[in-house]
């Protein structure tokens, strides 16, 4: 994040500043299958003073201004650690981690930072791959007056297979509303590093990783991490260390009882949708759809993959889809729009 980033980013002097810190470093379990390259953001080519990426290798922005954090900077300097303008914490391994604004709700745009990075190879259609990151919400700093005084959800992994090298003077671009791997919980823990991981089944050959929420502001659950936030404080920022991506099963971190849970994550599209809304990964589960009161709209079982629903007479509007396993209830958001 840079100086004339912050000016456009935020309302006041100093405010954007509080952009600032994410990490990561790969688990040494995963690294001689790991496609990501530079996982721990520990290849640089200097220790760079200041927000934004720096002299980061392999890692780029998708979106807006992507920080690197350094443990070689003084003590509370803006992208040093633990202590920088956004938070206090180490990285989970190594000496440096990445940072990315994840929701904005005080000016109301969808304004989002997304990291990119081109794979080490090129994912083969057809098989399994299995991914993880860690990932920690920050709250304080050692700014006078911190933004980030809330934490959101649906941060996740979204392969492509196309660049999207951003830089400024170029438009913000849509939500995409789509992740591999998704963590649907808000984010939430600001001491330790919470493990996302999950597996997915490559259905193109995709080239490029993304980091970040992918999600618009309609379908982003919050959480206030203090009482009492000013309205200048409602933003969310996220740390990520140790990026994982690999072909075997035991080439990533995964946690207990979550194996395969990215190919299981449940899904829908389009979103927005108008007539049709297709639910996916759902094949056999109860469903329920409830719209943003709380009131019953649809209850049964998913017959199938890739499941139609008649959404066409619905009102218009958000809704959350409920779809119950034999362990927990997922919750999928969307949109009906003309």
């Amino acid at each position: 994040m840079t100086s004339r980033t912050m000016n456009l980013r935020w309302p006041g002097a100093g405010l954007g500043l509080l952009l600032g810190c994410l990490g990561f470093v790969a688990s040494p379990r995963c690294e001689a299958q790991n496609l990501v390259p530079n996982p721990g953001y520990e290849e640089t080519d200097s220790c760079t003073f200041g927000l934004g990426l720096g002299a980061l290798h392999h890692w780029y922005s998708a979106y807006l201004t992507p920080d690197h954090l350094q443990s070689c900077q003084p003590y509370g300097t803006a992208n040093g650690l633990p202590l920088n303008i956004c938070t206090f914490q180490y990285p989970f391994e190594g000496n440096s981690c990445a940072g990315v604004f994840t929701y904005d709700g005080h000016t109301g745009q969808e304004q989002r930072e997304w990291l990119m990075v081109p794979l080490l190879s090129t994912l083969v259609p057809g098989q399994t791959y299995y991914c993880s990151f860690r990932a920690n919400a920050a709250f304080g700093g050692n700014g006078w007056n911190p933004v980030n005084w809330m934490a959101s959800n649906n941060l996740g992994m979204l392969c492509t297979t196309y660049d999207r090298h951003w830089t400024w003077g170029d438009p913000y671009p849509a939500a995409l509303n789509q992740a591999h791997i998704l963590y649907p919980q808000i984010l939430s823990d600001t001491v330790g590093w919470t493990l996302v991981s999950g597996s997915f089944v490559a259905d193109s050959a995709y080239s490029y990783l993304m980091l970040g929420n992918f999600f618009s502001n309609a379908l982003t659950d919050t959480l206030q991490l203090a009482p009492n936030i000013p309205e200048w404080g409602r933003f969310s920022y996220t740390l990520v260390d140790a990026v994982c991506v690999s072909p075997d099963p035991d080439g990533c971190e995964r946690s207990q009882g979550m194996e395969g849970l990215g190919a299981a994550v449940p899904f829908v599209y389009p979103n927005p949708a108008s007539d049709v809304l297709v639910i996916g990964n759902a094949a056999g589960r109860e469903a329920v759809v409830l719209d943003m009161l709380g009131k019953w709209v649809w209850n049964g079982r998913v017959q199938h993959d890739r499941f139609g629903l008649d959404v066409g007479s619905w009102a218009r509007g958000a809704y959350a889809l409920q779809l119950h396993g034999p362990r927990c209830v997922q919750v999928v958001k969307f949109v009906l729009a003309e």
